[in-house]
């Protein structure tokens, strides 16, 4: 019988040593380029790939073996790259690190998974010596990015000091593709911090959806600047995605205010940038003060939370470039949905469509799949290969029956399958028994120049158990009156969704992964 007998393909695992060395040995000269304070820090894969190899021998020498933890805190940089190619290539697991918790937070996070040895980059050494007292687990520091040791500290040592004195060369691979190669915790922001792991196998089918043609898309021409922190679910799956066809990196390091962003930009003529909308609202506040312009670049892609249309439509103006908006999960390696790629500004809004490995299904509030699953709005569910099945740690799986992942998200999907989030299901507003939606209030004020960013968040009330309240950032040098917020939505949505309050904040609190924190909104301006 056909396909009955093993031996007629190659054994080929799919783990994610194969894209540095694919773009080592057929993109040698490819950069990835680190920014720094006074010049940039460049290295074509072909050397890249020799020195992450022989720091793979030196943490084999630490006594590290197949599926030992390794954590990294650090920012976007060479080194930061380095270490993970040279951890996850024997066998060895990464656990990215978010800087912007809590020494608390992440003491939590190291002890449950076990890691023993932290990488810790420029700025981030006290940090990472509070971690290595209060984390039993940890036995070695290594510093990234020029950062040196101390005299005395034999626990402690510094990756190029570490290369010079113990690096050797080993082999890379030789594992199943079904190991552990990377865990990452989520934010913690709706309860515990949970940990997913990837496999490499996940890894890298993930990075072929990312780079399917209506998707994230690169080629060997794109220069492509990260702007999306490496300890943001792999950076989107870039430094996988990046040397899989040869593209070339730019890394910021801690830097993403606009004027570093547009820096890097001109003088790397980057073709592709990615990152969450405040950092875009950043850099275009910087070039409309300095008159700057971005020529180089074609596609700006956002993610992380929603972008008011308004944000959108400057975004293509003054960058001359497609916008594509997507949508993801720490749970999905991230991607979940992109819009395609299009020559036409505004063309595809939402958040696009899945790629090719990912499934959509959209049920009622007890899970019954909706018997129309186009223009409904319903409880979101994902399968995939590169979908969590259970968190790091745990015994039960967090799927259902049929293999389907409960993102917590409502959504709607249109005639053409194009995903549109209808908020979170944890951020509805109950309001005399009935249902307030958030998301429609904030797409309807966010449309407006004026504003530059929104929140709608549900506060205590006596009479009607909860009512809108809206929080406004205003755009840079603008004001915008209570009286038109309100005539915005008049019409548009129920009277009785309008919100009677409304505050106005300089600054929108963002939570460590870059979204509007409302957790935090709730806890300040949610109370009666």
């Amino acid at each position: 019988m056909i396909g009955s007998s093993p031996g007629f393909m190659q054994d080929y695992a799919l783990t994610v040593d194969r894209f540095l060395d694919h773009g080592a040995k057929w993109h040698g000269t490819a950069q990835v380029v680190t920014a720094g304070a006074e010049t940039d820090q460049a290295i074509g894969y072909a050397d890249l790939r020799p020195r992450a190899n022989r720091l793979s021998g030196a943490l084999l020498d630490f006594g590290l073996k197949p599926g030992d933890r390794i954590a990294t805190l650090a920012w976007n940089t060479q080194h930061h790259v380095e270490v993970w190619y040279a951890a996850m290539s024997v066998g060895l697991v990464c656990h990215t690190l978010n800087p912007r918790l809590t020494v608390a937070h992440l003491a939590a996070m190291v002890a449950k998974a076990d890691d023993r040895v932290l990488a810790v980059g420029a700025g981030l050494r006290d940090m990472a010596e509070a971690l290595l007292d209060a984390c039993p687990s940890l036995e070695r520091l290594i510093l990234l990015d020029g950062e040196t040791p101390e005299a005395g500290r034999p626990e402690v040592s510094d990756l190029e000091g570490l290369l010079a004195t113990q690096g050797r060369a080993v082999p890379w691979g030789r594992f199943d593709e079904g190991a552990l190669a990377g865990l990452c915790f989520t934010s913690g922001t709706t309860g515990a911090p949970k940990g997913v792991a990837y496999t490499h196998r996940s890894n890298y089918l993930h990075t072929l959806r990312a780079l399917q043609a209506d998707s994230i898309a690169l080629t060997s021409r794109d220069t492509v600047l990260v702007a999306v922190p490496m300890f943001h679910a792999n950076a989107w799956g870039l430094p996988f995605a990046a040397p899989a066809v040869g593209a070339q990196l730019v890394l910021p390091g801690r830097a993403t205010d606009g004027a570093s962003l547009a820096r890097l930009i001109d003088r790397h003529q980057v073709t592709v940038a990615v990152g969450v909308p405040t950092v875009w609202l950043g850099l275009l506040d910087h070039l409309d003060a300095t008159g700057g312009e971005t020529p180089s670049l074609e596609r700006v892609i956002i993610g992380g939370s929603s972008c008011p249309e308004s944000l959108l439509r400057r975004m293509e103006t003054r960058f001359g470039a497609t916008v594509q908006t997507s949508w993801g999960m720490t749970e999905l390696s991230p991607l979940g949905a992109i819009s395609p790629r299009s020559d036409t500004p505004g063309a595809a809004r939402g958040s696009g469509r899945p790629p090719m490995g990912l499934d959509l299904l959209l049920t009622d509030a007890d899970g019954a799949p909706l018997p129309d699953q186009r223009n409904t709005v319903g409880h979101l569910k994902v399968k995939g290969q590169s979908v969590v099945k259970t968190y790091f740690g745990a015994s039960k799986p967090v799927v259902d029956a049929d293999g389907w992942f409960d993102t917590g998200d409502l959504a709607l999907l249109d005639d053409a399958g194009n995903l549109t989030l209808a908020g979170r299901s944890k951020d509805l507003i109950k309001s005399g028994g009935e249902w307030i939606n958030p998301v429609e209030i904030e797409e309807i004020v966010g449309a407006l120049p004026a504003v530059g960013l929104v929140a709608v968040i549900g506060r205590a009330d006596p009479k009607w158990g909860e009512r809108p309240l809206m929080v406004i950032e205003p755009a840079r040098d603008q004001a915008v009156s209570d009286e038109s917020l309100k005539a915005t939505l008049k019409g548009q949505v129920a009277d009785w969704w309008i919100p009677e309050r409304i505050v106005r904040v300089e600054a929108m609190p963002l939570a460590a992964t870059g979204k509007i924190n409302k957790a935090l909104l709730r806890a300040t301006y949610g109370g009666a």
